[in-house]
């Protein structure tokens, strides 16, 4: 089962998660991508309150959207090897942003 739903903005760079206790947080996407290994979905995430912060606080889901795309389901990461490829995946993102 999921810890949260989430809903997508017409911006498509943002999620509204609604939490277990029902509360809705905006969360701007910094990047997803599939991973073959896992045959799983992956979001990476930041409070959007937290956008000109210096330092903000990453979350990674995997996830699975409903048949429009607009919607659908957050399972938190199961694993080491998981968290350890996400590691790997967000590493590559920020050098190829240039942003470590």
């Amino acid at each position: 089962m999921a810890d949260e739903i989430f809903e997508a903005s017409s911006e498509d760079n943002f999620l509204t998660i609604i939490d277990e206790e029902g509360q809705e947080v905006l969360y701007q996407i910094l990047f997803s991508f599939e991973s073959e290994d896992f045959e799983k979905s992956y979001v990476i995430v930041y409070p959007a309150s937290e956008a000109d912060d210096e330092s903000i606080e990453l979350h990674a889901f995997s996830f699975v959207e409903d048949e429009n795309g607009k919607q659908g389901e957050l399972f938190p990461i199961e694993s080491e090897e998981e968290w350890d490829m996400i590691d790997e995946v967000l590493n590559t993102f920020m050098d190829e942003k240039d942003l470590l």
